[in-house]
């Protein structure tokens, strides 16, 4: 249970932390909350030779407007999320989302740029963050570039992340006012990950849904966008055989693993009701 040996480093800013990635190569690792990385090295199955803290960088904390979109610097803990009156106000699903990340002494240290960055399936906010349509900013040797939450995830612990770059900022569309949202997750005891997640925006008119969005958490070896059930319920006043053909249409794209979470066929079950059941809460909570 005791790391390896290492290097530490503890760059200022973000060009540092770059400069320092791209030179050191390989062999360095950026250091964000820890909760992902630490434990792996204390099972020796990471054996970085340098660690790069990105604690010492201020331009990577905070949480501001710009407009419609709400920016949320990568270092911002999962605690000031829960704190921040904008996103209460503005994204209070995210609100929500964080709440059910762990456990407080977790949320005082995770990032948000390390949930969004690994690409560990079993994270909550990559699935809501691409059902929010966010945009993650990533800095390296190369320059600025934007790369939208959908397109980020390319396997479990796979991202679009190239050498010697980090994800420095999230941008978050504001949603319209009056919507409905919801994110409902079943996991077997505090601070766990996932059985099965779902996180839904939506909005409407009349009694019937107008826009929708739903992403799925835990279920495939990267977070999903349930388009098919999305597209199921529009135009619906989200009447059980509606919500019965979105549930059925997120199941079919479902490929959890069987572990001690339960085998395939009971978490795609737990998935569908949980689409059911945020589908059902944000209709209620929609003006």
């Amino acid at each position: 249970m005791i790391p390896g040996s290492f290097s530490y480093h503890r760059p200022a800013s973000v060009a540092d932390a770059v400069k320092l990635l791209s030179d050191l190569g390989e062999e360095a690792r950026p250091l964000a909350g820890g909760h992902s990385l630490v434990p792996m090295m204390k099972l020796r199955l990471a054996t970085p030779a340098h660690l790069v803290d990105l604690h010492g960088i201020a331009a990577l904390k905070g949480i501001s407007r710009n407009g419609n979109n709400l920016i949320i610097g990568a270092m911002t803990t999962q605690h000031e999320l829960l704190a921040s009156d904008e996103v209460a106000k503005a994204m209070p699903i995210l609100h929500e989302a964080a709440l059910l990340i762990a456990d407080p002494q977790v949320r005082y240290r995770g990032t948000i740029g390390g949930n969004v960055a690994n690409g560990d399936p079993g994270n909550d906010m990559p699935a809501l963050m691409m059902t929010l349509e966010a945009t993650y900013r990533l800095e390296g040797p190369g320059g600025t570039r934007d790369v939208a939450a959908a397109d980020f995830y390319q396997g479990a612990y796979f991202t679009a992340l190239e050498p010697g770059e980090i994800l420095t900022s999230v941008s978050v569309p504001v949603p319209a006012a009056g919507h409905g949202y919801a994110y409902e997750k079943l996991k077997r005891k505090v601070g766990d990950y996932a059985t099965a997640a779902a996180a839904v925006v939506l909005t409407m008119s009349g009694g019937k849904v107008v826009t929708c969005a739903i992403g799925l958490t835990n279920v495939h070896e990267t977070p999903l966008l349930a388009i098919d059930a999305a597209k199921a319920v529009i135009g619906t006043s989200l009447d059980a055989a509606t919500l019965k053909k979105a549930a059925a249409a997120a199941s079919a794209i479902m490929a959890p693993a069987a572990d001690a979470r339960g085998p395939v066929e009971y978490r795609k079950h737990v998935g569908g009701i949980m689409v059911t059941r945020a589908l059902q809460r944000a209709a209620a909570i929609a003006k």
